[in-house]
């Protein structure tokens, strides 16, 4: 269940490198063109977890992107809105980030609204849903189960020690947020990991046998090598940042 890939989702699940950028949902598209004049990257990243949004906003951004052929992946406001994956992608997005994961039950959660069925339960509809044309509704649940891609994000040591049971069949990226599993860190001196490339680095082994793959928050391209070597393969930068 959920092997099948392609595009993007499949250059991901073969482990090649991946490389979004993080833009503004406000971004117009004459400064999308200048981001992808940048770098090649493949896909772009907003985010409505820490950033204010309209769901018209994040509708009409993605309809800009669509038309320009870019793939745009949402992390959404918060852990326990898993369930609305689906509804969230409804409004254009071409997947998800869900943030601040630890529990088993928010992946299933999350997996159940984001594929249709047979393979899980979202519901079809939603005019602004990213939908290549001339497909009956059964075609396009098969097109989208093999084209949207979930994330779960990373942020505690927890996570990352239970990985293994956050890669479920479907996920297929475990994304990091270097920020807040900074602050969990420093709540659990005693652990092993000890540093957020610690934790890098422990996730990148731990599902190094599985399809699902590792994405950091690198935003500097200079560090790109750096967890390139650890194992990340999905990176996410902002256009133009330099530390």
């Amino acid at each position: 269940m959920f092997e099948k890939a392609v595009g993007l989702k499949k250059k991901i699940r073969d482990g090649k490198q991946v490389l979004g950028a993080q833009v503004q949902p406000t971004a117009t598209r004459e400064e999308l063109e200048k981001v992808m004049e940048i770098d090649d990257y493949d896909f772009l990243l907003i985010d409505a977890q820490h950033t204010p949004y309209e769901e018209q906003q994040i509708a009409d951004f993605c309809q800009t992107a669509e038309a320009m052929d870019l793939f745009v992946q949402l992390r959404i406001k918060h852990t326990r809105l898993a369930f609305l994956s689906g509804n969230y992608l409804d409004l254009g997005p071409c997947g998800v980030e869900i943030p601040q994961v630890e529990l088993d039950s928010t992946v299933e959660e999350a997996l159940h609204g984001f594929y249709f069925p047979p393979e899980a339960g979202r519901s079809f509809g939603g005019r602004y849903r990213r939908a290549p044309g001339g497909k009956t509704p059964v075609e396009y649940a098969a097109w989208w189960n093999t084209y949207g891609v979930l994330w779960m994000q990373v942020e505690s040591v927890q996570a990352s020690t239970h990985c293994r049971q956050l890669a479920k069949s479907g996920v297929d990226c475990l994304s990091f947020g270097p920020i807040d599993l900074t602050f969990n860190l420093q709540s659990h001196p005693t652990h092993p990991y000890k540093t957020v490339d610690d934790c890098v680095q422990g996730v990148c082994d731990a599902l190094s046998d599985l399809p699902t793959q590792v994405c950091f928050r690198n935003y500097d391209k200079a560090k790109r090598k750096l967890y390139a070597d650890m194992g990340v393969t999905v990176f996410v930068e902002i256009p133009g940042y330099s530390a």
